[in-house]
């Protein structure tokens, strides 16, 4: 292991299917300035631009580096390390093009690049043990014990399953939706909701929007689901009930993974599904107390994008060598 070195600036970013965070930390870890873009998980639809895929999440990941440095009165060669913790970079492939990508953009900085777990991680717990549990877009959790080992669990992607995510919360609610008509029991407050969030006024016309980009349909849903439960519509407070489960139960993989059953630890939601229904975030520290007695439930308090960037100059003073992750196990 090389020696430790002096660092002057740092980037992190925080890429996943709703957004893009871009953080500019200097030597002494205080944020210089920060930059928003559109989503940059290649796996998900980007309803604000045309194209998908990798390159229209590299235009994003730029376009947030672009204001952040800008905001900070830097050029790029300025920048000595970058870790991008992106929804979706379990893959080989995606990492070796992130990378090639990110060397292009900076190229006198020491690269990482992971999943938005590990950076979320970073941003909760710094090199610590602990579990954060990311319910947004998407959903997984990953943690590390006191012995240094790593688990991460859920992640898979709508395809196979983000459980408790704001994609599935909206998915679950139109399915509701579809069970109710079929029976000729509509859910109305529920589905009255979910109509005027979309703009949307018939049935037939939210299946053809839907079919046609369900990203930029599901996840928008999550607040009405939110809604028509706070006004005691049982369908939504089901919804979100089974939300809690899901996550709870994928927090809890990670801790029995990780041996933390019976010791003292940090449990920390991160993410835009905490924090906004009082009856799921109840159900979620309940059930996950009860198979961890000892967790220390919180919210984060740290930006993502600050964490990547901490953890961007850790790993560029601890190993003075380029480092490169996939997903970790």
């Amino acid at each position: 292991m090389a020696g430790s070195r002096q660092l002057h600036i740092a980037v992190g970013f925080d890429g996943d299917g709703t957004k893009t965070e871009c953080a500019v930390l200097d030597g002494e870890g205080i944020t210089l300035a920060t930059g928003v873009a559109g989503p940059s998980n290649p796996q998900w639809a980007n309803p604000h631009r045309l194209g998908t895929g990798p390159d229209a999440s590299f235009s994003e990941l730029a376009q947030a580096a672009a204001e952040a440095l800008a905001n900070a009165h830097l050029n790029p060669r300025q920048v000595e390390a970058v870790c991008a913790g992106l929804a979706g970079a379990g893959r080989r492939s995606m990492i070796r093009n992130a990378i090639v990508f990110l060397a292009h953009e900076f190229p006198d900085a020491l690269t990482h690049v992971t999943t938005d777990c590990e950076v979320a991680l970073e941003a909760a717990v710094g090199a610590g043990a602990g579990v954060v549990v990311i319910a947004g877009t998407r959903s997984s959790a990953f943690g590390r014990n006191d012995a240094g080992e790593t688990a991460q669990a859920g992640g898979f992607g709508r395809s196979i399953g983000d459980d408790g995510s704001a994609y599935e919360i909206g998915r679950r609610a139109v399915a509701w939706m579809a069970r109710s008509r079929d029976q000729g029991t509509p859910a109305k407050l529920l589905s009255d909701i979910i109509f005027a969030t979309l703009n949307c006024h018939t049935w037939e016309e939210l299946a053809e929007r839907i079919a046609q980009n369900p990203d930029a349909v599901f996840p928008l849903l999550f607040p009405a689901v939110v809604s028509a439960a706070g006004l005691d519509d049982n369908a939504a407070r089901d919804i979100l009930y089974a939300a809690a489960v899901d996550l709870a139960a994928t927090g809890l993989t990670v801790v029995r993974r990780l041996g933390l059953e019976e010791i003292e630890f940090p449990l920390v939601k991160c993410g835009g599904v905490f924090g906004v229904s009082p009856v799921m975030e109840e159900m979620f520290d309940v059930l996950v107390a009860s198979g961890a007695p000892h967790v220390a439930i919180s919210r984060l308090e740290v930006p993502v994008a600050v964490g990547a960037a901490r953890l961007a100059a850790r790993l560029a003073r601890d190993e003075g060598r380029v480092a490169v992750y996939g997903r970790n196990s």
